[in-house]
């Protein structure tokens, strides 16, 4: 791994010759970063490091976990780190594990995975489908978890050439349980500086990626309403509070909060997908229950939101003489944030990716009503948030994330890895200056 040391041995002179403000970047020409990602994509697509990512991922794939229950995924990761010799820290938020590589010292830099399933069946008929009945990676992770950690080995190849220190985040329960949220409250990110991550894509082709600076994803709740009344036989309704026609004015009337209480030009969604009350069709319930997703693109439109939710489900209940309950569950499904990519990250990614793949290759992405909890990490810390294509019309057609049908085009990720190695390597390049003029604090595990 001799293909580092000039840039770094340069940069190392130019620190010496620049002033404080004076930005590395500036020094290292296009010709020097395509070197630097163009040998990253040719080392991430050697055959014997392509088949190895590939086993890790049919491994995980083969045996999901949900949110907070990856042990065996999180047990996985710690054995090969332990084959690279990689330090690590275990456990964070329940089954989280981070590694460290590098120098120990700043700049720091984050790469994060994903590694919980979803609760549903795989109905994809191979050799690797999942062992775990009712249980499914369904939307990417198990080749999230394997591009990281080829990444790390790229990395921990060259760690005496790395210009500071990068952290390998493989994260739990992302699916809902705000797993990200809990590794930020462990304070083992507090001193990093940036944060890389990436979303296998189903929809662009592979070689590209898509990304966009600024709001990407929107924020999201979820909420559930009781609707109490009185029930009673079908035939005397008279004697009966309905519930059901009470939860149903509700759910028109929660319509009416992005049709015409919401400027067109601020995107928002309020989905009631949830319905239960009654099992008999010649008996009114008692209750009826009611639940949905609530979505925004700023903090302002997303508590009024919020707000509105509750006074239209109350007082709707109450003209049809029942009471009304409402609950966020925050503290098993916290609201996750809008997503924000930083715009200097931005311009740093455009070059890692424009040298790796092409300008062309760059897809501008618009802004989506999903939603992400990296979206907790870049809210605390500067982060970066791509999706990487996978599409090949010959393979026949990928189905959208969170399908009993979703595929991974094993293809793509070389690709993954050769991204995550790169960004990580050219931002400790390009803030090597910073690191010299600040405080050296050293992370305690180290």
């Amino acid at each position: 791994m001799g293909f580092l040391k000039w840039v770094v041995a340069f940069s190392i002179l130019c620190t010496f010759l620049a002033t404080p403000t004076l930005s590395i970047s500036s020094f290292l020409n296009k010709e020097e970063f395509a070197n630097i990602s163009v040998n990253f994509l040719n080392l991430a697509k050697r055959p014997e490091l392509f088949d190895w990512i590939v086993r890790i991922r049919r491994t995980i794939h083969e045996n999901p976990e949900l949110g907070f229950e990856e042990f065996e995924t999180s047990k996985l990761i710690r054995n090969e780190l332990d084959k690279m010799g990689i330090f690590y820290k275990y456990p964070v938020a329940v089954t989280g594990v981070v590694g460290f590589i590098g120098t120990g010292k700043p700049p720091f830099v984050a790469l994060r995975a994903d590694m919980d399933a979803l609760a549903m069946q795989e109905e994809v008929d191979w050799e690797h489908k999942s062992k775990i009945p009712g249980k499914m990676h369904a939307c990417g992770h198990d080749a999230h978890v394997a591009m990281l950690l080829g990444a790390a080995k790229i990395l921990q190849e060259q760690r005496d050439d790395l210009q500071g220190t990068v952290l390998l985040v493989f994260q739990p329960a992302e699916e809902g349980g705000g797993g990200a949220k809990k590794m930020l409250e462990s304070g083992i990110l507090d001193n990093v500086d940036a944060i890389f991550g990436l979303h296998v894509s189903p929809i662009s082709p592979i070689g590209t990626v898509a990304a966009s600076s600024g709001p990407i994803m929107a924020g999201s709740g979820f909420f559930e309403a009781v609707i109490k009344g009185k029930g009673g036989h079908a035939a005397i309704p008279q004697h009966t509070i309905d519930p059901i026609l009470a939860a149903s004015n509700i759910i028109v009337s929660l319509q009416h909060l992005v049709s015409r209480e919401t400027d067109p030009l601020d995107s928002q969604v309020v989905t009631v997908a949830k319905f239960k009350g009654g099992s008999a069709f010649n008996v009114i319930p008692d209750s009826v229950t009611i639940g949905g997703t609530f979505r925004a693109f700023s903090k302002e439109s997303f508590t009024q939101l919020k707000q509105r939710i509750v006074e239209v489900i109350k007082r709707q209940a109450a003209v049809q003489r029942c009471n009304a309950t409402v609950d966020f569950d925050i503290k098993n499904r916290p609201f996750y944030p809008v997503t924000v990519n930083n715009k200097a990250l931005h311009e740093q990614f455009r070059n890692v990716a424009g040298q790796m793949l092409g300008i062309d290759k760059i897809i501008e992405m618009k802004p989506t009503m999903g939603t992400e909890d990296f979206s907790f990490f870049a809210e605390a810390i500067p982060g970066y948030f791509y999706f990487l294509g996978m599409v090949d019309e010959t393979k026949g057609r990928f189905e959208s994330g969170h399908s009993p049908f979703y595929r991974v085009n094993e293809d793509a990720l070389p690709y993954g890895v050769a991204l995550h190695a790169s960004l990580a390597t050219t931002y400790l390049l390009e803030h090597q200056l910073k690191s010299t003029t600040r405080d050296q604090n050293v992370h305690d595990e180290l």
